[in-house]
């Protein structure tokens, strides 16, 4: 038969709560990657990326988006080789000063409970919408703990939780629920 290739990734922000700055920052990195190659990408894969990561049963996505493709067979191999090059080498930059930013920042424990809760959106998507956690399930033989291991260690789910208006945790909600473009 015909040797099949093709191309897939993707990274995205699941912040417990919003920080408008980092959001800019995250998007931004992810931007001038995919603008080097076509500016036409960053504006598809973000939405292909808020759509995939749509946790329908709940309405709102696991987080505030990035950028998601796959099946990406075109132009050339080399071209789409050099693009998917581009954002792995953002993933750095985009993430790490989120990350070193925010490391020692204390919380209170209903930041943590809230945290908590959204670990569980995270596995509730991984298990039951995630394609590749769900091919690796389905594989006979995969080694299930390597398929599980990004889940998160703890998580928590309380019935009908609803956060107060207004609240911090209420403003990640909106943007959860209605995505927001980051960069203009």
């Amino acid at each position: 038969g015909t040797k099949q290739w093709w191309f897939g990734g993707g990274t995205d922000l699941t912040p417990t709560y919003l920080n408008e700055e980092d959001a800019v920052h995250f998007h931004k990195t992810l931007k001038e990657a995919c603008d080097k190659h076509d500016l036409k990408l960053y504006p598809k894969y973000k939405k292909w990326c808020d759509d995939y990561f749509f946790i329908k049963h709940r309405g709102e996505r696991r987080g505030i988006g990035g950028i998601f493709f796959d099946d990406m067979d075109s132009p050339s191999k080399e071209e789409v080789f050099q693009f998917v090059k581009s954002c792995a080498k953002a993933v750095v930059p985009c993430y790490v000063p989120i990350v070193k930013r925010h490391c020692h920042d204390s919380f209170t424990p209903e930041e943590k409970l809230w945290q908590q809760l959204r670990r569980g959106r995270y596995v509730e998507f991984n298990l039951v919408y995630d394609r590749g956690t769900k091919f690796g399930l389905l594989t006979p033989g995969s080694r299930i703990e390597s398929i599980l291991m990004s889940l998160p260690l703890t998580a928590r789910w309380e019935y009908m939780h609803i956060p107060p208006e207004s609240s911090k945790e209420a403003e990640i909600l909106e943007v959860l629920r209605n995505p927001k473009d980051w960069v203009h």
